[in-house]
């Protein structure tokens, strides 16, 4: 995208993964950013907040005409409480701010995670989502809720993206942790490898989300934005494993894979320290499933053009510079 209407931009989550992404973009289109995160970063224009409290930084929005919610607790082992008091509690706030700004859209970030157990193959948007009892899969369901329910209302005009599986230099979940755990000897995969990972590369990701802000056929609807073609887990993390020389993926049943993930987690959890290993990451990569773009080609003529060759490689440039591979 070459131009956008708005002048004013204000993201939360704005020093996370996409978040940056989407600063840095807008300002190359000569667009006036802010935002907000848990830490400050005056030079990027973020202050320090918590989504679920606006008076701390609603001054913030003034003259903003977009607001871009990718603030989130990304993570399956978290309570319900503080899941939910962050990932919708905090996304009716930031509604309720960008509101009372007078901002014109609202652009929410979910996950595909809303339709992690859906069964059916090259599922749409319109594929019917269950809570299942999973913290992260279950608040983002909720917080497309209230999405939906103040643009109903006639309160702001919004748009939901369920994103896939992005990386990219600077990806947490499937950049940086992966390529920690495969140099542990931690890493391994269910499902003997076989799970279908529908990855992003970031650049794509952010091509989508601004096209989706930018067009008025997208305001009130949900997109899908994922890789395009079928890549299993064993092809996806088998780069990493080359970019560090070892070897191949250790593959598993998943019933295997779980067990040993929750002894995993429930090892990290009485040292105290976060993981990721756990039975949501084992179901997740388990997934045979894959999801449709076409909404997003026919409506927003959204187009992933990076392939994941090219987006490996470029991820690679990344992590040896930050030395993460040696």
């Amino acid at each position: 995208m070459e131009q956008t209407q708005y002048r004013k931009v204000f993201i939360t989550g704005s020093l996370g993964f996409v978040g940056r992404a989407l600063m840095k973009r807008y300002r190359e289109l000569g667009v006036e950013v802010c935002g907000l995160d848990v830490r400050p970063e005056p030079e990027s224009g973020t202050i320090a907040g918590d989504v679920s409290r606006p008076a701390e930084w609603q001054a913030q929005l003034n003259d903003c005409d977009l607001v871009i919610h990718t603030a989130a607790i990304v993570t399956n082992n978290v309570t319900h409480a503080e899941a939910w008091r962050v990932n919708v509690l905090g996304t009716r706030r930031v509604l309720d701010a960008a509101i009372l700004a007078g901002a014109r859209r609202f652009v929410h970030l979910s996950s595909l995670a809303a339709m992690r157990f859906i069964v059916e193959d090259q599922a749409d948007e319109s594929a019917p989502i269950m809570p299942t009892g999973n913290p992260y899969v279950d608040t983002k369901i909720a917080s497309e809720q209230a999405v939906l329910a103040a643009h109903a209302a006639g309160e702001i005009g919004c748009t939901i993206i369920r994103p896939a599986d992005i990386y990219g230099p600077g990806s947490r979940p499937w950049t940086m942790v992966p390529v920690q755990m495969i140099k542990r000897g931690m890493f391994l995969l269910p499902a003997y490898g076989q799970g279908i990972f529908r990855a992003i590369y970031i650049d794509d990701l952010v091509e989508g989300v601004m096209l989706a802000a930018e067009k008025d056929v997208g305001i009130g609807q949900i997109f899908i934005l994922g890789g395009e073609n079928t890549v299993t887990c064993e092809q996806f993390f088998g780069y990493y494993y080359r970019m560090l020389g070892k070897g191949t993926p250790r593959m598993l049943s998943t019933s295997t894979a779980i067990a040993i993930a929750e002894i995993g987690r429930a090892i990290f959890s009485l040292l105290g320290k976060p993981t990721e290993l756990g039975r949501g990451a084992m179901e997740m990569l388990s997934k045979k499933t894959t999801v449709s773009n076409r909404k997003a080609h026919r409506i927003l003529g959204w187009q992933p053009m990076i392939d994941l060759d090219e987006g490996m490689r470029r991820t690679e440039v990344w992590l040896r510079a930050q030395k993460l591979l040696d």
